[in-house]
C-alpha cells in the first residue's frame, strides 16, 4: 500500500436535479402551500413536506442536509426534473476532485452498485463495508442567487446560492465498516473521517467509533487526521465522536452553516470580529488541534501556529472555486487559471484583518473573485477538502 491519502468512510449515489422554478411553482399550487408554511426544519414524510423544506431553505438563504421518510419521495420528486447521476459523500467527491490534480487516494465505501463502480476513480484502491449491491439515492438541489419561486401565496427569491441534500439511506444509517481498511493506512500521511452524520442509533455509533479507533492505531504516528463536519440527524452524536476520537483529530473542518448550528447563532461572514469570536467559541468545545472554517468568501484556520495551514487553505479554496467556475469537467489548467486570479477587495480586506490579529492563532486566505452564471454549488466543501488534504503532505 503506497497511498499517502486515505479517505473514509462513506459514499452514495446523487441525483443532481437541474433547477426549474416552474416545477416548484406547480407543486406549490398543487399542494396549496401557504405563505407561512416554508420551514427548513419540517419532518419530511411526503413530497409536499419536501417542497415546504426547499422553500424554507431558500427563504432562510441557507444550505443543509435533511433526512426523508422514504426514498420513494426522492424518486418521485426527481422524476419531475432533468437530472444527472453522480457520486456523493465527502470522501468520494474529494477523491474525484484531487485526482484532477494528480493525487490518488485509498477509499472506504459503504455502498456498491453499478453507478459506483462506473464513476469511482479507477486508480483508487478501496474496500467496502457491505458485500451486496444496494441503491439509496440522495437528492441534491441547488439554487442560485436571485432564483425565485412565485405561485399562490408564495413569493421567495434566494438571496444567495446554496445546495440542499435529502436522503433516506439505510447504508449511511448503518455505516457498516470494513476492518481491512486498516490495511490501507500503513503508509497514509493524511486520513479523512466523515460520513457519520446520518446515523441514528447511539449504540451502533459507539460500535463503529470503536472500529475506527482501532484503525487509527495503524496510521503512522505523524499522520494528520482531518474530520469534516456535516448535517447531523442527531446533533449530540458529535460529542460522542469527539469523546472517542478527539485526541487523534488534528483538524476539524466545517462550513458556515455548520458553524452557526454549533453556536446556535448567526455569524456575519464579512465581520472579522464576529467571525474571530465565533471560531474561538467553537474551539472551546471541539478537541481538535485546529479548526478550519471554509466559506464562499474565504477560509481560515484557528489553532496554535495556524499559519502552517496557509498553503493548504489556499489549495482548498482554489480547488473549490475551480469547481464552482467550471463544474465537474474542470482541468488542471483551469485550476492554475483560478490560482492566478486575485481575490475581491472585500475578501482581501477581511483576510488582512484576520491575519493581523494578535496571537498568531488565526490564518485566513481570501477566495478569488469569480463571477459565474449557473455556477456549481454542489460539493464545494468536498472540493475544498480535496484541495486541502494533498497540501498537508508537504
Amino acid at each position: 500500500m503506497s497511498e499517502k491519502i486515505a479517505l473514509g468512510f462513506c459514499n452514495n449515489v446523487d441525483y443532481e436535479i437541474v433547477w426549474k422554478a416552474e416545477v416548484l411553482e406547480a407543486l406549490v399550487i398543487r399542494y396549496q402551500i401557504g405563505a407561512g408554511e416554508p420551514d427548513a426544519r419540517i419532518r419530511i414524510e411526503s413530497e409536499r413536506d419536501l417542497v415546504v423544506s426547499i422553500l424554507g431553505f431558500m427563504k432562510a438563504a441557507e444550505g443543509g442536509e435533511r433526512f426523508v421518510a422514504g426514498s420513494e419521495i426522492i424518486e418521485r420528486f426527481a422524476e419531475r426534473f432533468e437530472k444527472k447521476i453522480t457520486l456523493g459523500g465527502t470522501s468520494v467527491r474529494a477523491a474525484i476532485a484531487m485526482q484532477k490534480l494528480g493525487y490518488t487516494s485509498a477509499l472506504h465505501l459503504i455502498t456498491q452498485n453499478e453507478d459506483v463502480r462506473r464513476l469511482i476513480p479507477p486508480d483508487s484502491p478501496y474496500v467496502c463495508g457491505k458485500d451486496q449491491d444496494s441503491f439509496h439515492p440522495h437528492l441534491i438541489v441547488q439554487f442560485g442567487e436571485g432564483d425565485r419561486v412565485c405561485a399562490g401565496e408564495i413569493d421567495i427569491r434566494a438571496r444567495q446560492s446554496n445546495r440542499l441534500i435529502y436522503h433516506c439511506n439505510a447504508d449511511r444509517i448503518a455505516m457498516r465498516l470494513a476492518p481491512n481498511f486498516a490495511d490501507l493506512l500503513s503508509d497514509a500521511q493524511v486520513l479523512l473521517i466523515s460520513g457519520f452524520n446520518a446515523m441514528q442509533d447511539r449504540r451502533l455509533l459507539l460500535d463503529r467509533l470503536a472500529t475506527v479507533s482501532r484503525m487509527l492505531n495503524c496510521l503512522p504516528d505523524d499522520a494528520t487526521v482531518y474530520m469534516e463536519d456535516g448535517g447531523y440527524y442527531e446533533p449530540s452524536f458529535r460529542q460522542a465522536i469527539f469523546r472517542r476520537l478527539g485526541r487523534r483529530i488534528g483538524v476539524f473542518g466545517l462550513n458556515e452553516d455548520e458553524l452557526q448550528t454549533h453556536l446556535k447563532r448567526k455569524v456575519a461572514l464579512r465581520d472579522a470580529r464576529q467571525v474571530s469570536r465565533a471560531v474561538k467559541d467553537l474551539h472551546r468545545f471541539i478537541p481538535a488541534a485546529a479548526i478550519v472554517l471554509h466559506t464562499q468568501h474565504w477560509a481560515l484556520a484557528h489553532g496554535d501556529a495556524a499559519s502552517r495551514y496557509a498553503e493548504a487553505l489556499r489549495a482548498g479554496v482554489t480547488l473549490a472555486t475551480t469547481r464552482f467556475r467550471y463544474g465537474d469537467d474542470f482541468t488542471r489548467a483551469d485550476y492554475r487559471e483560478i490560482e492566478r486570479r486575485p481575490p475581491s477587495a472585500e475578501n482581501a480586506t477581511f483576510a488582512n484583518v484576520i491575519n493581523s490579529a494578535e496571537g498568531g492563532n488565526l490564518c485566513c486566505v481570501p477566495v478569488a473573485e469569480v463571477e459565474q452564471a449557473n455556477a456549481t454549488t454542489i460539493g464545494l466543501g468536498d472540493a475544498f477538502v480535496g484541495g486541502f488534504l494533498p497540501a498537508l503532505l508537504s
